[in-house]
């Protein structure tokens, strides 16, 4: 069922439910008010028989029952006044427009009478009445006077109301509906068109955006919100599209060069030592390929949002230490010292192999700065942020720092502060990528930026917590910064 017809019948079922629920209201109050009219009548008649009975004696009683229920079967005409005077026991004194002159009230009805007045409808010889039952004295007796009227003009006047509604009532209910088609229609019509336009956009028309009417209600605000998510989606693809053609660029170099050491081991005449050289040329472009899809695999399940960490309380310094000691060889044969200066009293709770991934991938891109004879540091301190404590885990060489333009884009992928895509002139650019992504997924960030001294710093920031053997949770048990 269509939006359109179910928002048609719900305000066809509720404008029906309005009607009767109005029609209703009205009825009553009209049944009401007439009865009121008809009640002042019978309240005038009561005066004069209560004045009659109070000059004159009644005439003597008749011989009938007392347990009348007030459905007659006599000769009664709505023209005749129906009155009876009752004694308080039940017993008809007078009887005026009845035949048969059996009482109009039921024992209940006569003893609440004797109380108080009484106005109830009953139906007498097949005739509704109206009928009013008040407590008079006739002489020193106590007596119950009874009057009464036809009620067939209130009746003719409800019957007449309540045709007239139905007659108005269900061409109107019906109008509504029609109403509310047209204007649900009306309503949806630029959702409509919205609708088809988006099923017109594909992914070679990202360009294409929807007509924002200048209405300034639901629906404008409804093509707004969707041009957004257009524009949202538009980035996204570009983004993968980019993704795809770097990695794509960066895979095809090292597979080139892989293809053509097997070939040059291929050919005949080569030598041991030349077939040597060609595996090890080989072996290192399989541990870069490897690498590289280590990293474009770690960087889509970030962008997915998956969960790869596995986390456990964390010592920094000894985190940090292992990697430099991974370092260490790379260091030495460029000639470069490796310092590390970590508070050992600092902690954080993260996966250790990811932490380890980010650290080395910082040391590597400082290694491959540092100037031969130079020292990389390798700082973690603690520092102070709006949302707390953090571990600050701090690398910087001496080399020639980042270029100002390069520092805005220093943690994208496949970025590289020179324009090369040659083996030797460095990594894939996706090393810091990583960084800043492991970094996010334990709720911290990254920085890049260079040093007044000379030279770049990269750092990591993680939520910091106190260590296993400082579990007082001091500020000296988080390390000094």
């Amino acid at each position: 069922m269509s939006l359109r017809l179910r928002l048609a019948l719900l305000f066809t079922l509720g404008f029906a439910v309005v009607i009767a629920i109005a029609g209703t209201l009205f009825l009553a109050q009209l049944r009401s008010s007439l009865n009121s009219g008809l009640d002042q009548t019978l309240q005038a008649r009561t005066g004069a028989v209560i004045a009659r009975l109070a000059a004159a004696q009644p005439t003597a009683p008749s011989d009938q029952g007392t347990d009348q229920e007030g459905d007659h079967h006599g000769e009664f005409s709505e023209s005749d006044e129906v009155s009876q005077v009752l004694t308080v026991d039940g017993t008809v004194l007078e009887s005026t427009g009845v035949s048969g002159a059996a009482p109009l009230l039921t024992s209940a009805q006569v003893r609440r009478a004797a109380e108080d007045s009484l106005t109830f409808t009953t139906t007498i010889a097949g005739e509704r009445v109206r009928l009013l039952a008040t407590p008079a004295e006739s002489g020193e007796r106590e007596v119950i006077a009874v009057v009464g009227a036809s009620t067939d003009i209130v009746d003719a006047a409800g019957n007449r109301a309540r045709t007239a509604i139905w007659a108005a009532g269900t061409p109107a209910v019906a109008a509504a509906g029609l109403g509310a088609w047209f204007l649900a229609g009306a309503a949806l019509r630029p959702v409509t068109r919205m609708r088809r336009r988006l099923a017109e956009i594909t992914e070679h028309d990202t360009a294409a955006r929807l007509r924002v009417p200048g209405t300034r209600d639901e629906i404008a605000g409804l093509a707004a919100t969707m041009n957004v998510l257009l524009d949202r989606l538009q980035n996204a693809l570009a983004r993968q599209r980019g993704f795809v053609a770097d990695a794509g660029h960066e895979l095809r170099t090292p597979l080139t060069a892989l293809k053509a050491e097997l070939e040059l081991a291929a050919r005949p005449g080569r030598s041991r030592r030349m077939l040597e050289d060609a595996v090890r040329a080989a072996a290192a472009d399989t541990d870069r390929l490897i690498r590289l899809a280590e990293d474009l695999l770690l960087l889509a399940r970030s962008d997915e949002g998956a969960d790869f960490l596995r986390p456990e309380p964390i010592v920094v310094a000894d985190l940090v230490e292992a990697a430099a000691r991974g370092v260490g060889a790379v260091a030495a044969a460029r000639g470069v010292v490796v310092a590390v200066d970590a508070d050992r009293r600092l902690a954080v709770v993260g996966d250790p192999d990811r932490l380890r991934q980010a650290i080395g991938n910082l040391l590597d891109n400082a290694l491959r700065h540092a100037p031969h004879g130079s020292v990389v540091d390798v700082i973690v301190r603690r520092e102070s942020r709006t949302e707390g404590w953090v571990a600050v885990i701090e690398v910087r060489d001496r080399g020639p720092g980042f270029a100002q333009a390069f520092l805005p884009h220093a943690f994208e992928r496949f970025r590289r502060a020179d324009s090369g895509r040659a083996r030797t002139q460095g990594g894939a650019g996706l090393g810091l990528a990583v960084v800043v992504s492991i970094a996010g997924a334990h709720g911290g960030c990254a920085g890049a930026a260079n040093h007044p001294g000379g030279g770049a710093r990269v750092w990591i920031e993680l939520p910091a917590r106190p260590a296993a053997a400082h579990p007082s949770g001091s500020p000296d048990a988080l390390g000094r910064a």
